[in-house]
């Protein structure tokens, strides 16, 4: 078994890190935030005293972080502290510009560098249900592979650069214009008089339950916005889609339609609420109510 060190125990982080444990690995854990360490002891991870020298011991390191600053700062911390040899595996979402300049720091430093981005939700992460998108070298992803089967059934290898990052996109972005089918679908519906919940239902049964209409549909179902991904964190995402579009002439004019969505939920309060919390902004322009009325 490996030692294997976790920088970054957020929401993602933090479920991956204890199926490693629970696997069998040795593991350690590091983040800027005191908070996630307190919830990483609670699950009995081992908090490093310092990063460095638990990258300098580890035989892989892993990291799930927020942004391209975020994934600078750690690569580099890697870069100076492990051993050549090490491999680093990156769970982030982030752009493939800075994931090839993380590249040749690590290519520099002797280390494999596996971009290892996942599909799937905090809940997902939590019952080892992700699908892993992986590139990097073939042969660092083989020896990998029996620790990235511990996040979830399926692990796709998809070549020996950045395609990892961009299959995530693609993914997201899928999800995103999801939502906005969703909005405008739910938000004609009521407009029309449609009892919130029969729509629910029928759509469940109907040829467009999607797994991830399906995930939904309960959450929603109940008018319940509480958030698996976050608007703010969506509008990440989809500024990270429409650069890839642009440096490919890929024209992506309903995504760019749907980042003003969730900019308008953004404006609206709802920053913080799910992605989908965009219902309720497409319902607000259609002069409806976000309260349902209640049932007789």
């Amino acid at each position: 078994m490996s030692l294997v060190h976790v920088a970054g125990v957020g929401k993602m982080g933090l479920p991956m890190a204890g199926h490693f444990h629970v696997g069998g690995h040795a593991v350690t854990v590091s983040d800027l935030d005191a908070s996630r360490l307190q919830f990483a002891r609670g699950q009995g991870l081992q908090v490093a005293d310092d990063a460095a020298a638990a990258m300098a011991r580890a035989d892989i390191i892993v990291s799930s972080l927020p942004n391209d600053a975020a994934l600078r700062a750690v690569a580099a911390q890697v870069a100076q502290s492990a051993r050549r040899g090490t491999t680093y595996i990156d769970t982030s979402t982030v752009s493939q510009q800075v994931s090839a300049e993380v590249a040749q720091v690590l290519s520099a430093a002797g280390m494999a560098y596996l971009r290892t981005t996942v599909s799937g939700n905090n809940k997902m992460a939590e019952a080892a249900q992700l699908t892993v998108m992986a590139s990097g070298s073939r042969a660092a992803y083989d020896a990998a592979l029996p620790l990235l089967k511990l996040l979830g059934p399926n692990q796709f290898y998809l070549g020996d650069a950045e395609q990892a990052r961009l299959m995530k996109l693609v993914v997201n972005l899928m999800i995103a214009q999801t939502s906005a089918m969703l909005s405008e679908a739910l938000t004609l519906g009521r407009k029309g008089g449609l009892d919130w919940g029969d729509m629910w239902q029928v759509l469940g049964a109907s040829a467009v339950a999607s797994p991830i209409v399906k995930a939904k549909s309960v959450q929603l179902g109940a008018r319940v916005f509480t958030p698996t991904f976050t608007v703010e964190q969506m509008i990440k995402d989809l500024d990270l889609i429409l650069d890839a579009g642009r440096t490919v002439h890929a024209p992506l004019a309903q995504t760019a339609l749907t980042q003003q969505l969730m900019h308008a939920a953004m404006a609206q309060g709802d920053g913080q609420d799910d992605y989908a919390a965009i219902i309720k902004t497409v319902e607000r322009s259609a002069g409806l109510s976000t309260e349902l009325p209640q049932q007789a």
